[in-house]
């Protein structure tokens, strides 16, 4: 009796094998992987996106709006680096009178100094006078960004997203005023902030998009804040 020749497993086997795991490879990519929450009950992927933030050293900070309501002054954009010193070394862009105005600031020791225009040195200024924050006070585990994580409600997970090669897991909810006035005092402590939370693959809150009454009664304000760099080591001193 003659028996018909074996494929070697080398040939016949090794391909079903090798697309099963690319198939496999591409679908955690798709789905954001489990390391960025996606397979975690929200609230639990909120949390230790929360920790993330609160146990790092440092990060860098972004925050934009498109544009304000007319008649308003307030926080344009803003970018530098935040530390848990807490302090803050960068610039804001600021709206005073309808117009763009660019101030390097320095948060440390709780005290805030901004080069205003037309100024060759640094002086101590309130940021609420300008409708601002303390940026350092974004970094503060009590009252800061990190709090919006564990603050919201209703949470729901979305579709994943992309941000270049990175996968990005979504969560949807609603931020109370409270909580944001904490944050940034001109907000309305009565209103509601719809809020979109985008973490990494590892965890960590990449970006917030927050909407809401930030100025009062004035209109409805769209801030993107972005977050990177984590493990950002900078001392920030006096100026």
């Amino acid at each position: 009796m003659t028996t018909a020749p074996r494929t070697p497993a080398t040939r016949g086997g090794a391909r079903p094998v090798v697309a099963l795991t690319a198939t496999a490879v591409l679908l955690a990519a798709c789905s954001g992987g489990g390391d960025g929450g996606s397979d975690q009950p929200p609230e639990e992927a909120l949390a230790g996106a929360k920790r993330a933030l609160d146990e790092t050293s440092g990060v860098t900070l972004s925050l934009s709006a498109p544009d304000l309501p007319d008649d308003v002054d307030g926080i344009l954009r803003a970018k530098g680096v935040a530390t848990h010193a807490p302090a803050f070394d960068g610039d804001l862009t600021l709206v005073v009178n309808g117009l763009d105005v660019e101030v390097p600031v320095v948060s440390v020791d709780g005290v805030v100094y901004a080069r205003l225009p037309f100024t060759s040195s640094f002086s101590e200024v309130n940021p609420a006078d300008y409708g601002a924050p303390d940026p350092a006070g974004l970094m503060d585990p009590d009252t800061g960004l990190s709090t919006w994580l564990t603050e919201a409600t209703g949470v729901e997970q979305g579709d994943p997203v992309r941000d270049g090669r990175t996968v990005l897991s979504t969560y949807t909810g609603s931020l109370p005023g409270a909580v944001v006035d904490a944050s940034i005092p001109s907000a309305d402590a009565g209103g509601a902030f719809p809020t979109t939370f985008h973490l990494d693959q590892d965890g960590r809150l990449r970006s917030v998009e927050v909407s809401g009454p930030f100025y009062g009664a004035t209109g409805t304000v769209d801030y993107t804040v972005d977050v990177g760099d984590y493990g950002t080591d900078q001392v920030v001193e006096k100026p």
